[in-house]
């Protein structure tokens, strides 16, 4: 019974050695200039940055089992722009992701979106803690959409839509937070630049061809690049091409101009020994499907 005993927990460590949850999230809280923060509030926005990051990288997401070096990396910065009272913060949360490309060190952006509907709660010792179909605060809320959204579309860069159970989950916690009053959880606000609109999206069969551009753009794009790049360029433009269809019912939509907007420096650096020709075209192409931004995918020529 002993010696049983001895191998189980000995499999029990190594087990626990091998295989983490699903996030590598580093977090950062930032305050700005105006905002006088007295040494008391400082040692409580120390603690949310500890208790945020100990929530995302110590949380189950998923069922599945990810070994170390398999977790998502991912960067929540919380921007504090004004503390109406103690404990009570306003601001904004940038979200970024990325995932590996293949036989390389490169890591693609996938997710890069800036929040700017933020109030939030926190005290001293604080413990966030998610449930599903519960709302417990609005910060834990925010943070796990996000953790979901981002295993999202991580999932849909690997295999075919395979983000949809996230997407989903993400999904119901913007339906039990919206009769709690915060911002950025319903569709009747000002803009389609909030969480609902952004998971809402994701899952309506107009923005599937985004989500095949997710999937074909990197398994057959990026994560090509070092075995044949001329035939993983030629795999990412046709990947982009696939936006086309969204770009004509829905112009200036808020996930397309985000997997775009993430992506510039990837572009530029993707293509910077292409023939004019090859630059060109997929200079027009991004501005067509992202023409507030023409400007910019013209740096790209040079």
């Amino acid at each position: 019974m002993k010696k049983f005993l001895l191998i189980f927990l000995v499999l029990l460590i190594f087990s626990s050695k091998n295989f983490a949850q699903e996030l590598n999230c580093q977090v950062d809280v930032i305050v700005d200039n105006k905002v006088e923060v007295s040494s008391t509030e400082k040692e409580i926005l120390d603690q949310m940055k500890q208790t945020v990051a100990d929530f995302m990288n110590n949380t189950t997401w998923t069922k599945d089992k990810f070994n170390i070096e398999e977790r998502i990396n991912c960067i929540v910065r919380i921007q504090i722009k004004s503390i109406p009272s103690t404990g009570n913060y306003s601001g904004s949360m940038s979200i970024q992701s990325n995932r590996p490309a293949f036989n390389s060190n490169y890591n693609s952006i996938l997710f890069n979106f800036q929040d700017d509907d933020m109030q939030i709660s926190f005290s001293r010792n604080t413990v966030l803690q998610y449930a599903q179909n519960q709302f417990k605060d609005n910060l834990t809320s925010i943070l796990a959409f996000y953790a979901y959204f981002i295993i999202g579309m991580d999932y849909d860069s690997f295999s075919p839509k395979g983000g949809t159970p996230y997407f989903t989950e993400a999904q119901q916690i913007v339906v039990t937070a919206q009769s709690v009053g915060f911002a950025g959880w319903k569709s009747s606000e000002t803009g389609k630049k909030n969480r609902f609109w952004l998971v809402d999206n994701i899952l309506h069969q107009i923005y599937e061809p985004l989500r095949d551009c997710n999937y074909a753009y990197h398994r057959k794009g990026i994560d090509k690049l070092y075995d044949d790049k001329v035939a993983a360029k030629k795999a990412m433009y046709d990947a982009l091409n696939k936006l086309n269809p969204i770009i004509q019912q829905r112009p200036n939509n808020i996930n397309v101009q985000n997997f775009l907007y993430g992506k510039f420096l990837e572009f530029k650096n993707v293509l910077s020994d292409s023939e004019v020709k090859e630059k060109t075209d997929f200079v027009n192409l991004l501005k067509k499907l992202d023409s507030g931004n023409s400007s910019r995918y013209a740096e790209i020529m040079n």
